[in-house]
């Protein structure tokens, strides 16, 4: 399996659409399966028609994602996932960033007795839904989202993942 270290660069090109999934890691040795998270991106792209796209993900720490929550969104904390669309409204093509808290997902995956794996998918699919139009602001958006994510998660082989911690 192969293992993110700190400052790796991993990027791939899915043939059938051009959706390029890139994983940079901030985070020593962190033991998960690069490959399967960049393949249920791609699925989640695929899955919402997207042709054309350019996925970003950086897995960071608390404090990294502590300090992008305050610039960006001026909320002095940390959380489990932060996502910004980047596109050009004059390109088709998409490009969406995704900045993931490993802290988070190894407290919580401790916590819910699931792999890290699977929370960090979670937090990927989360992420990108929330780019994809999405919202959770609303109780009721919020249970269709997290339904729509677990039936993700399902079909990409990880199981329900946040109906768990429900």
């Amino acid at each position: 399996m192969p293992c993110l270290r700190s400052g790796s660069r991993i990027k791939m090109a899915d043939d059938n659409a051009d959706i390029s999934v890139e994983i940079t890691c901030d985070i020593a040795d962190l033991k998960v399966d690069a490959e399967r998270l960049k393949a249920l991106a791609r699925s989640v792209c695929r899955q919402f028609g997207l042709k054309n796209a350019q996925v970003g993900i950086a897995v960071v720490g608390d404090d990294t994602i502590r300090k992008v929550n305050e610039r960006f969104l001026n909320k002095l904390q940390k959380t489990d996932v932060i996502s910004f669309d980047l596109s050009d409204v004059a390109d088709p093509s998409r490009c969406l960033e995704l900045v993931v808290n490993a802290d988070e997902a190894a407290r919580q995956s401790k916590a819910q007795k699931h792999p890290l794996q699977a929370e960090l998918a979670l937090y990927i699919t989360h992420g990108l839904l929330h780019n994809l139009g999405f919202d959770d602001a609303t109780a009721e958006a919020g249970a269709e989202m997290h339904r729509t994510e677990d039936e993700i998660l399902q079909e990409a082989g990880f199981g329900k993942v946040f109906d768990k911690q429900s």
